[in-house]
């Protein structure tokens, strides 16, 4: 049961993130819904790579994951804002798991473009599904970078919170969630949202040492 613990974490953080603060459609949410239940059932069947299906179901997983990725992404912009084109050519591998090429693709785009803001969070976001996941110092300075080109942007904390928590570091992912809390306006729209996420994440993992046990 201990091994579930980080997985149901980022499964509910995703949701949480995607849902109500990234403010995804709720017509949406159930797509959303079936995309990260998706994800758990192929968790569940990584112990038995012998499978039949195994090898496809991995693939539909990664389509999927890129394709919510994305979305939630792009959900924090105004869809009337002109997005380049090395960016939608970009979002086309994520969408498809190709997070390499997308990487590739948005490494030359920034290096023309190096202000894009939404185009280092996208190569962020990129470079920790290429890792599998994992937070990585190359991931790390995209988010960076990400941040100081969008002051008052709370993307690149948040996905940069849940990458945090796929890599087994809740305490980090509450540290910067809470860190942009302190940082928003009084009138952010995202705080009474954020600080209830935070309340939850302080209650999980209150419960971790004692599943543990």
């Amino acid at each position: 049961m201990t091994g579930w613990i980080p997985v149901i974490l980022l499964v509910l953080a995703a949701f949480l993130v995607a849902a109500f603060v990234l403010k995804l459609e709720r017509r949406s949410w159930t797509t959303l819904g079936a995309v990260l239940a998706f994800g758990l059932a192929g968790y569940a069947l990584q112990g038995s790579p012998d499978l039949p299906t195994a090898a496809k179901e991995a693939v539909a997983e990664t389509a999927q994951s890129g394709e919510a990725m994305v979305a939630a992404r792009r959900s924090l912009f105004s869809p009337s804002q002109p997005v380049p084109s090395w960016l939608m050519v970009s979002d086309a591998f994520a969408r498809q798991g190709r997070y390499m090429e997308a990487a590739q693709l948005l490494r030359s785009g920034l290096g023309a473009n190096p202000g894009h803001g939404e185009g280092w969070l996208a190569l962020a976001n990129a470079l920790v599904e290429h890792a599998g996941g994992r937070v990585t110092p190359a991931s790390l300075m995209a988010y960076g970078m990400a941040e100081e080109t969008m002051p008052g942007n709370p993307g690149p904390a948040y996905f940069l919170g849940v990458a945090l928590l796929r890599s087994g570091m809740p305490l980090e992912a509450r540290r910067v969630w809470t860190d942009l809390l302190d940082a928003s306006p009084p009138d952010a729209p995202w705080r009474e949202d954020l600080a209830a996420r935070i309340g939850q994440l302080d209650a999980m993992l209150a419960q971790m040492p004692a599943a543990g046990q």
